[in-house]
C-alpha cells in the first residue's frame, strides 16, 4: 500500500477537520453504530480534546433528521438518556470520552441504513469562552463496535 493511500485512509477513519478550530479541537477514535432498515436512531462516538476552554453546542448530519449530544445517566436506579442542554463542556488540555453508556452524539430519525463499512458525514458545531462558533467537519466510519471499543 503506497503511502498516499495510508494517508488518505488515515484521514478518512480519523476525521477530517475544515475549519480554524480544527487546530484547536482534536477528534479521535470516530464512529458511527451500525443501523438496519427501519431503524429510527443510532449513535456517533468519538474522543474530543480542545486546546482552550470550549463547548459542544450542536451536531448535524444529512443521514439523520436530528442530531443531538446526549448523555446516559443513572435517576433513581433507572438508566436514562437526555440531550445535554447548552451543549457538551471541554476543558482545556482534557479528552472528553463519548461512548456508549455515556456522552454520545445520537442521530435520530434516520434516512437510511447504515451498513458497516460505510461512512456518515458529521459536522460538529463547537463554541468557545468569547461566544465564537466553529465547525469540523468529520467523515465517521461505520462499524459494529466491537473493533472500535478500546479499554
Amino acid at each position: 500500500m503506497t503511502l498516499h493511500k495510508l494517508a488518505t485512509i488515515a484521514a478518512l477513519f480519523a476525521g477530517i477537520a475544515t475549519s480554524a478550530l480544527a487546530q484547536t479541537v482534536e477528534v479521535r477514535d470516530a464512529w458511527v453504530r451500525t443501523s438496519v432498515q427501519g431503524q429510527s436512531a443510532t449513535g456517533a462516538f468519538m474522543t474530543i480534546t480542545a486546546r482552550e476552554s470550549t463547548r459542544l453546542v450542536g451536531v448535524a448530519s444529512p443521514v439523520a433528521g436530528v442530531a443531538e449530544v446526549h448523555e446516559m445517566k443513572m435517576d433513581n436506579g433507572v438508566m436514562k438518556m437526555r440531550a445535554v442542554d447548552g451543549g457538551l463542556a471541554l476543558p482545556a488540555g482534557k479528552a472528553v470520552e463519548l461512548k456508549p453508556g455515556g456522552y454520545h452524539v445520537m442521530l435520530m430519525d434516520l434516512k437510511a441504513a447504515l451498513p458497516k463499512g460505510s461512512t456518515v458525514p458529521v459536522t460538529l458545531l463547537f463554541k468557545d469562552a468569547k461566544g465564537a462558533e466553529s465547525r469540523v467537519e468529520l467523515q465517521l466510519p461505520v462499524s459494529t463496535g466491537a473493533m472500535m471499543h478500546k479499554h
